[in-house]
């Protein structure tokens, strides 16, 4: 009997038009088994060599979005599919298509949520981008949710897969002692708060990227906050473009463990900045110390009259295929199929989540960064309004057995959750 999975994507914009879209087109035409090897599941490749795989339709918010993902689409399968636009068009989508077996949510930051609760409501597995929601009740929403119907709901948390993180929390801290402090850096370009994204002013530079470091150190040290302070500044967005957003962030996070993490994050690093992005991190340990430059990772190229570049072929990258096609190989499609390959095992095996825990990006480990990224923000713009008056930043919050706790010298304590981590 012919096996086969059924995909829906939701968003096409800078992520999922690209990642997401060259990741299933991949997998329709080849099958997962070429790309198993990478996350370390190779023996599942012969097992599930015979599942074909079906990108069925898009949904996309305006016609002319879809429109252009189905034309990239086609040029990289030869195979048409469906598109659906408007304001829900997840409905739509699996109102036609109610075998769907994968909803792949890939919508702005702030509008994660009705899709992964609709698509859980019809019986069908998610993979989402980062972060899952900005909200932990709604978090908790869908994780109760996805329990109760034994389906996947799988986060893009990409940094995972990088080989040089891997080499990290694979091999190196496990000898060097206890973590002691760490530093982590996400920069990201002017072009994506002022172009790219339309939707800045609904979400921060910490809650966009940030939530990929959260996620590395939560997911490989399995540690949770205990208490968070936070700013953010509004200078550039607001002054010269008349975007009511942060420009940059820095939040500091003590963990469980006693760790100490600083997270520095902005989106308005000059566009002609030499990488696509800035990004490098610092974790000092007992018994030693940890260094990455995610940005320079050795490739740097100068163009006459364009300026000098670095690249980071380690997250996506094309490989010429025999016929002149190109094969997406790269850790920014990694943490996909390692959720993908967990809808198989759940589908084709009976495989319960427990069964599977933890041998991808799980709802579980992202409601820990759901909690950080938006008590981050709370913290955050209290203090913003509070240095405008010239009151100083003297807000924090805390994580304990009683929930989550806004520490306010000025208008008292209060509870933004009431539930454990």
């Amino acid at each position: 009997m012919a096996r086969k999975i059924k995909i829906g994507l939701v968003g096409v914009g800078m992520f999922g038009g690209d990642v997401h879209l060259r990741t299933y087109a991949d997998l329709q035409r080849s099958g997962i088994a070429p790309w198993l090897g990478r996350i370390g599941y190779d023996d599942f490749a012969s097992e599930f060599a015979d599942v074909t795989f079906e990108l069925v339709g898009t949904g996309t918010r305006t016609k002319v979005s879809g429109e252009r993902a189905k034309v990239t689409y086609g040029d990289l399968t030869g195979v048409p599919i469906k598109t659906f636009h408007g304001e829900t068009p997840w409905v739509h989508m699996i109102e036609q298509f109610p075998d769907l077996d994968i909803l792949a949510v890939a919508t702005p930051d702030h509008l994660h949520t009705a899709p992964i609760l609709h698509g859980l409501q019809k019986d069908i597995h998610v993979v989402a981008e980062k972060p899952m929601t900005l909200s932990t009740a709604e978090a908790d929403k869908i994780i109760k949710l996805a329990q109760e119907k034994n389906l996947l709901v799988g986060l893009d948390m990409h940094k995972r897969y990088d080989p040089d993180h891997l080499k990290i929390f694979h091999e190196l801290v496990d000898q060097m002692g206890k973590p002691i402090y760490g530093r982590a850096v996400l920069e990201e370009p002017l072009e994506v708060s002022t172009n790219t994204f339309k939707w800045v002013e609904e979400s921060d530079p910490f809650s966009y990227v940030g939530v990929h470091w959260t996620d590395l150190f939560v997911g490989y040290l399995n540690i949770k906050p205990v208490s968070i302070f936070a700013v953010g500044q509004k200078m550039k967005l607001s002054q010269e473009y008349g975007i009511n957003a942060y420009d940059a962030t820095q939040v500091s996070v003590v963990f469980d463990n006693g760790m100490h993490v600083h997270f520095a994050n902005n989106w308005i690093t000059p566009n002609d900045f030499e990488g696509p992005v800035n990004q490098e991190s610092e974790i000092l340990m007992t018994r030693g110390k940890i260094e990455s430059d995610s940005q320079y990772r050795g490739l740097r190229y100068t163009i006459e009259g364009g300026g000098s570049h670095t690249s980071n072929t380690h997250f996506t990258r094309d490989v010429f295929r025999h016929d002149g096609s190109k094969a997406y190989v790269g850790y920014g499609k990694d943490s996909l199929i390692a959720c993908i390959l967990g809808v198989l095992r759940i589908k084709f095996n009976n495989h319960s989540l427990i069964d599977i825990d933890r041998t991808y990006p799980t709802a579980e480990e992202g409601r820990i960064s759901v909690a950080i990224i938006e008590t981050a923000r709370i913290v955050m713009d209290l203090n913003f309004g509070y240095l405008q008056k010239n009151m100083g930043t003297p807000v924090t919050a805390k994580f304990g057995n009683d929930g989550i706790i806004i520490l306010d010298p000025y208008t008292g304590n209060r509870h933004i959750y009431d539930k454990l981590l």
